[in-house]
């Protein structure tokens, strides 16, 4: 059964934004008193908290669809809907959110910290919003907008002071449990720590967290056993500490031998751009076991060398207890004098969030095809125009031509060579398809003319006052002859009757 999940992919759908409301007030002698169609109510958020009392990620691995709450529909006299409910999903604190391409959206490193990582739908507007006194009473609504859906992706990085690496059984879970009121799982054989735990040790009046990192194997950081899963959980840590095991069976395995595989793998596996290497880090060297003799004297064989390579040396017994006291308070005298450096470090550069005014409202891109160019219309604007848009109804699409146009959008596709008639689609794959027709109100079309000449002149069809008379006078003449015809007819029909008479 799994107990402790550090990376799971959400599947989320925030609500989606509700529709306006197409109203007109009706009241005794006053049928027909203006619009009162409410607004449409906004969907719901899907927000992220960091929220210390959560260690795991495991409730997202076993749901990880998640939905906000949708608007409500607007209704009449001035009646707006209701806004969506957002849905708020706690994570551990240290909580890595990317998105699908693995780029990093935000690390939730402070507790209560929120993330909206899918935005809710915009509601519609109603026709009592959209009635100016050009259009004193719109016979349509805007539609609301779906919310964000997509994938990202949580990964837990574990935030802790001190982090203890070493080989399978070298007596990580042991020394954990003996310093601190942790009480992970001990056992005599490999990899029995599956995931990182986590004890609290108070050394003086430093307090400070440990985490226990499952073992490391050479080639860890290429993805053998279960390194490569876990050393992100040692990224967040100040000193490391390796746990080497003095009183070990395995052939060709020495404390020496295995310093050297563990620090070729911290040295192999990348940290975030911004952060100490591994292995700049303080390092603590941790002699275990030494409580069996022969584990004593080679430690005692060992120490020497590895004092010699800069390394602070302990030999420690998890049993014994012996050693322990001057390990954790070396360790607390590190970690006070990191938090001090830090208080003391300048502010980090703020975050300055740019209205989104700054940004372009739109852009053309000309798509190559095989019955001609076609031009895409991309931005957020005209994206989100279209999604309000009711084509059912010619007056929202009347609408919507002119909120493009006064966007520039004719301007624009006459500057990218669009012509009369061009194809031209609004977003990304199918989208809205439509044969482009230039408004008359615009003088973009000029553009295309040649010098001197008005193509809307041209192509006018209004006669002129003497085409006019002409065409007057040629229908009574017309008139004129079809009557003498008709005479002739009822003359010639009189004389044959006479002659029958006869």
């Amino acid at each position: 059964m799994v107990t402790f999940v550090d990376r799971v992919t959400l599947h989320l759908r925030a609500g989606k934004g509700g529709n306006g409301c197409v109203s007109v007030k009706r009241e005794k002698f006053k049928p027909l008193a203006g619009p009162d169609g409410g607004n449409g109510g906004h969907g719901g958020d899907i927000v992220l908290v960091a929220d210390p009392q959560v260690t795991t990620l495991l409730s997202y691995h076993h749901s990880p669809h998640r939905s906000g709450g949708n608007g409500g529909f607007g209704m009449g006299d001035h009646r707006s809907g209701a806004a969506g409910e957002s849905l708020e999903l706690p994570v551990p604190v240290g909580t890595v959110v990317k998105d699908v391409s693995g780029e990093t959206l935000v690390d939730m490193i402070e507790p209560g910290m929120r993330f909206v990582v899918a935005p809710g739908g915009i509601g519609g507007l109603g026709n009592a919003t959209l009635a100016n006194p050009k259009r004193k009473a719109p016979g349509f609504a805007l539609l609301g907008t779906p919310g964000w859906e997509g994938d990202v992706l949580l990964e837990l990085k574990t935030v802790a002071d001190v982090a203890l690496v070493g080989f399978p059984s070298a007596g990580k879970s042991s020394l954990i449990a003996a310093i601190s009121a942790a009480r992970p799982k001990i056992a005599d054989y490999p990899f029995t720590t599956l995931h990182p735990n986590l004890g609290v040790v108070q050394a003086g009046d430093t307090r400070f967290t440990v985490a226990d990192v499952p073992g490391l194997i050479e080639g860890a950081s290429e993805g053998k056993g279960l390194g490569l899963e876990f050393l992100r959980h040692v990224e967040r840590c100040t000193a490391l500490v390796h746990v080497l095991d003095c009183a070990t069976l395995d052939p060709g395995r020495d404390p020496l031998t295995d310093l050297d595989v563990i620090l070729a793998e911290l040295g192999a596996y990348p940290v975030p751009e911004g952060q100490v290497p591994l292995l700049e880090r303080p390092q603590f060297i941790a002699l275990n076991k030494v409580d069996v003799p022969e584990a004593k004297d080679l430690a005692d064989l060992v120490r020497p060398e590895l004092e010699a390579r800069g390394f602070r040396v302990f030999e420690i017994s998890t049993v014994s207890h012996a050693g322990l006291r001057q390990l954790t308070f070396a360790l607390g005298d590190i970690i006070a004098q990191h938090r001090a450096d830090a208080a003391n470090a300048p502010a980090p550069e703020r975050i300055v969030i740019r209205p989104k005014g700054s940004q372009r409202d739109f852009w053309i891109r000309v798509d190559g095809g095989t019955y001609g160019n076609v031009y895409r219309i991309l931005g957020e604007k005209p994206v989100r125009w279209v999604q309000q848009t009711d084509f059912q109804n010619e007056e929202a699409v009347g609408y919507l031509a002119d909120r493009l146009e006064k966007l520039g959008v004719e301007d624009e596709l006459f500057r990218s060579g669009a012509t009369p008639g061009a194809t031209v689609v609004i977003g990304e794959g199918d989208g809205i398809v439509f044969d482009w027709e230039p408004s008359v109100k615009s003088t973009a079309e000029l553009a295309t003319a040649p010098r001197g000449t008005d193509p809307r002149l041209l192509q006018s069809s209004r006669r002129t006052t003497s085409e006019r008379r002409e065409r007057y006078h040629d229908m009574m003449d017309a008139k004129a002859e079809a009557r003498a015809e008709l005479e002739a007819e009822r003359l010639a029909s009189r004389s044959r009757d006479g002659e029958g008479a006869e």
